[in-house]
This record gives C-alpha cells, structure tokens and sequence, in this order.
C-alpha cells in the first residue's frame, strides 16, 4: 500500500478546506460588523479561495468556495456581501487562471470584463427586484437613470484593479508569505 504525500492527502485537504472556510466565513461575518467593508472583505475571502486553489487543486477550492457561499447566505448577516461573494468573488480566483489560458490575451482580458459585468448586473437585479429596492430608483428620479451607468464604469475600474491584484496574488504568496503561513519543519 502506497503512502500518500501529507500535502496530497486527503485529510490535509479536508483540514485546510476547513480552515480557510473558517477563515472565509469570519471575513463574511465581518461585513456585519463593519458593513462599509461589504466589498473589501468578500475580496479578501477570494484571497483565501485562492490559497486553497494554489494548495490543494482548483476542485477543493470550488466546494471551499460552495460551502463558503451557501453558508455566508445563512449566516452573514450582510445578505448584500454574501451575494456578491457568491456571485463573483467567490469563484472568480478559480476562474481567471482558466480563462487567462486564452493564448490571445486581449479576448481573454474581455471575457474577464464580460463575467465581472454579468455578475454585477446580476447583482443589480436582485438587490432591486428580489429584495425590492425598485423604490429607491424611483425617488432618484432622472439620476436613478445615469447614476447606474456612473456606478458600473467606477465598479470596472475597481475590477481592473481586482485583477491586476489577482494577476500578481500567486507569485505573492508562493515567495513571500507560503513559507510564513506553512513554515518548514
């Protein structure tokens, strides 16, 4: 019988998937705490979606990022961060390294920029649809209109820096902190 490598195993992974979900779930409990941090903080849970990608595969850093994303609905008590993780912070660590395959790199930079726009439109319908916020376009009146467009140029701004951090994330971690994180024994 074979021995598994311990960073192969399948306990170290269940162990890690657990810590960095604890880990996940604290950024997403935070937002309730500190609810002007509902965008920071889901970004920083994509850190650690990242980590356990990098650590163990992109598979235990989908169903960390499922468990993360089913529990923040639950339990966060900021519904609006949980929706936002669940619809893009969440799983675009995993995703970008697949897209970013694309030999072309300028489809693969819109593509990027399509799944962000999906997602924040997306956003937008539910919090103003589902959770009916309808009222609150109405009372803007003719700013409701442009005030949307303003919103989402400033949001692929913020992406582009996102992605940019994302882009650099990898090479960040295995030099600097991985061997502060897991030191050597």
């Amino acid at each position: 019988m074979k021995k598994e490598n311990s960073t192969q195993s399948i306990s170290y992974r269940i162990a890690l998937g657990g810590i960095v979900s604890s880990l996940c779930m604290l950024c997403m409990f935070l937002t309730g705490v500190f609810p002007m941090f509902y965008l920071l903080l889901p970004m920083a849970s994509s850190a650690l979606i990242a980590i356990m990608a990098i650590e163990t595969s992109p598979y235990w850093g989908l169903i960390t990022y499922i468990s993360v994303g089913l529990l923040s609905m639950f339990i966060t008590p900021n519904k609006d961060a949980a929706i936002v993780f669940l619809l893009f912070f969440g799983h675009y660590p995993l995703l970008r390294p697949l897209i970013h395959k694309i030999p072309w790199k300028p489809i693969a930079f819109l593509l990027c920029m399509g799944v962000f726009n999906a997602a924040v439109l997306s956003f937008f319908w539910i919090t103003v649809y589902l959770f009916g916020a309808d009222e609150l376009l109405e009372s803007l009146g003719d700013y409701g209109k442009y005030g949307g467009w303003v919103i989402l140029g400033i949001a692929n701004v913020m992406f582009i820096s996102y992605d940019t951090i994302m882009a650099s994330f990898p090479v960040l971690y295995r030099t600097k902190l991985k061997s502060r994180i897991f030191p050597k024994r």
